[in-house]
């Protein structure tokens, strides 16, 4: 890496001591580095509204507000360009396939050392993608899966918002709450997402992100309003 090029990372877990140690690990990397810590997708999400870019996420799959692929999903959405890690004790060759699909530039298992973690995070910054050699990217999913995904990706940032709080049985009225926008903007937001994947009902659309999440992603039926 450049020693003079500073780095700003943004390390995203909710356990504070894995997030100390992964700091530990990136500080070791580079000579002019910054590293933020977020606990929470709330977190995540006024770090990166700050003045400063940032240059990597190494983010965790499971955290307050997030379940599954979705913070990935959105982070993916709103910040197109941005280079995202997922860091995650669920190694699944499934699991590591879908962060990819949903566009990650790289998968570092938990389980993995301090060198590796460094090696893995230059190599991303570097403009590569790493994944740990043994899994095979290339094994494709089903035809319903892969046409699945597709439709996910094509979700703006605050169709995904949405999606996410549909997923946890929100009404209407809760979700324009949460957001801070009217009931009829919501609306309008479940409209396009049904059109974009393809179902009739909210309860499909749920069931339809939720097919993806192998397991992660608790399923159940959303509330109609």
């Amino acid at each position: 890496m450049s020693e003079a090029h500073s780095y700003f990372l943004l390390i995203a877990d909710d356990h504070p001591l894995f997030r100390g140690a992964l700091r530990q690990a990136v500080i070791g990397l580079f000579e002019q580095v910054d590293v933020a810590e977020a606990g929470s997708f709330e977190d995540v999400s006024e770090i990166l509204d700050g003045s400063r870019d940032v240059d990597l996420i190494l983010l965790d799959l499971s955290m307050p507000g997030v379940r599954g692929f979705s913070g990935l999903m959105y982070l993916r959405a709103q910040y197109p360009s941005l280079p995202i890690v997922v860091v995650s004790a669920n190694d699944d060759p499934a699991v590591i396939r879908r962060c990819m699909e949903f566009g990650a530039s790289g998968f570092i298992p938990k389980t993995l050392g301090v060198e590796i973690l460094r090696q893995a995070v230059g190599r991303v910054l570097q403009g590569e993608v790493w994944t740990p050699p043994d899994v095979d990217l290339a094994r494709d999913s089903d035809a319903e899966t892969a046409a699945t995904i597709a439709r996910l990706s094509t979700l703006t940032p605050q169709q995904v918002r949405v999606l996410m709080m549909l997923s946890s049985g929100l009404l209407n009225k809760q979700i324009a709450y949460e957001l801070g926008v009217s009931e009829a903007t919501v609306k309008a937001h479940v409209s396009a997402i049904l059109q974009k994947l393809g179902v009739e009902s909210r309860t499909q659309a749920v069931i339809a992100a939720g097919k993806i999440e192998a397991g992660q992603w608790p399923q159940q039926p959303a509330r109609e309003s």
